[in-house]
């Protein structure tokens, strides 16, 4: 009980502190933005970067106040319009239009995000808008690992007709930097297909969403009872982690779409990543002193409800309607829904064979401690809007290749603990 009041404790804390922070805004991360603006006769828009971006690639300074960083910008305009210029193509398929730039301007999501926001006009030939259109964007893909780019269309035509609501979203990877744009065809199957990129990109790029992984991960081959013992099985310890991710999903599902039904007002983006991050250290701490043993699934699904808040926010700002919102966001759900599955199964096989080892005790304890560790990091952070380093220390290790790599090396060693504890005879015996 007193575990269960400590848990409670720590959430009602994290809400009481951010209780009153500023509402969700449309950009979560820095990922670049390219809004494409179309009527029958006109294709315009603006690119939005972030300034980090901006200033590691381009060497612009971006460190003084907003109306410095502004400054400097405007300043640099010529050299961010001749960036954007290669990295940013409208055409119809046959060529490339030129493009007119316009102002440049700062935009301040929080103390962390900023973005420089670069209107812009294509040259549209013979002044008709083709229902067909070729659309490149590549932004920082090649300095930046990691980076992908979002495209927004608003605008389409119908048998010739102009249809000013129709809208797209299409995500942009470095497998995937130039795509087709149909502007005749209203189907969700390029929002869905995008928030699939999207979801899967958060687990490869999103470092707390790994470590919640990673923290539910721990103790799916052991079972409680008066202490963690080794589970017996490996198709049934597998199932046993998967059903912990599948409510975990289930839950974030029936918020990002409450929210996006506007049956549930969204709660501002600082609690609710304040609260995400308190649900790594709840999970790491679960495992040092279990509150429901045996029953992480319900773990999962009650943390699984603000992660689905957080999702929500990702989009909840965007200019389009809640029903492109609402596509991306289901696209987001399945890609994210793969994404911690592959993860799963990437790590699991190390752990099963770990877990009759000697080593498995120490090694669920200190990883669960380093996880709270690093969570708290993220809810100072968050609170108080300050950067303590967590998301670089987590990068080193959880980014891809290294994780792949991490993962390689704790198989292999994993297996060699093994069968040396089988050849000594040394193996915890199975309850």
């Amino acid at each position: 009980m007193n575990r269960r009041r400590g848990l409670a404790a720590l959430l009602i804390l994290a809400i009481s502190v951010v209780a009153f922070a500023q509402p969700a805004a449309a950009h979560e991360t820095e990922q670049p933005y390219a809004y494409l603006f179309v009527s029958e006769t006109t294709v315009d828009g603006r690119l939005e970067l972030s300034i980090n971006d901006v200033g590691e690639v381009l060497g612009i300074d971006v460190s003084g106040t907003d109306a410095e960083t502004e400054a400097n910008l405007r300043a640099a305009s010529a050299e961010l319009t001749a960036y954007a210029d290669a990295n940013f193509a409208v055409g119809d398929g046959e060529s490339e239009w030129p493009i007119e730039w316009g102002r440049v301007d700062l935009f301040r999501e929080n103390s962390t995000l900023a973005f420089a926001i670069i209107q812009y006009k294509a040259v549209v030939p013979d002044g008709a808008v083709p229902s067909d259109l070729d659309v490149r964007f590549e932004p920082f893909l090649d300095e930046i690992d990691g980076r992908d780019g979002l495209l927004l269309v608003n605008g389409g035509f119908e048998n010739g007709e102009f249809i000013r609501d129709r809208e797209k979203l299409q995500t942009f990877t470095n497998d995937s930097r130039t795509q087709g744009v149909d502007l005749e065809v209203d189907s969700g199957w390029d929002t869905v297909k995008s928030g699939v990129t999207l979801g899967i990109d958060h687990i490869r790029t999103g470092p707390d969403h790994i470590l919640f992984v990673l923290a539910l991960l721990l103790p799916s081959v052991l079972v409680f009872r008066d202490r963690w013992e080794p589970a017996t099985g490996f198709r049934s310890s597998l199932w046993r982690v998967l059903k912990i991710a599948t409510f975990f999903t289930i839950a974030h599902s029936i918020t990002f779409t409450l929210a996006g039904l506007d049956l549930m007002p969204l709660p501002p983006s600082k609690l609710t990543e304040t609260i995400i991050a308190a649900s790594i250290a709840g999970a790491a701490l679960h495992n040092l002193k279990p509150i429901w043993p045996n029953r992480e699934w319900a773990l999962a699904f009650v943390f699984g409800l603000f992660h689905g808040m957080g999702f929500a926010g990702l989009v909840d700002n965007l200019e389009v309607s809640k029903g492109t919102q609402l596509l991306s966001l289901l696209g987001r759900n399945i890609g994210i829904e793969i994404g911690q599955v592959v993860v799963i199964l990437i790590l699991f096989p190390a752990l099963f064979l770990l877990r009759r080892t000697s080593a498995y005790e120490p090694v669920l304890k200190a990883g669960s401690i380093l996880l709270s560790v690093l969570a708290i990091g993220w809810m100072i952070e968050r609170i108080f809007e300050t950067d303590l380093g967590t998301n670089s220390v987590v990068e080193s290790f959880a980014s891809s290749p290294n994780g792949y790599i991490v993962c390689a090396v704790a198989t292999l060693i994993a297996g060699g603990l093994y069968l040396r504890a089988r050849e000594r005879n040394e193996l915890i015996p199975l309850p």
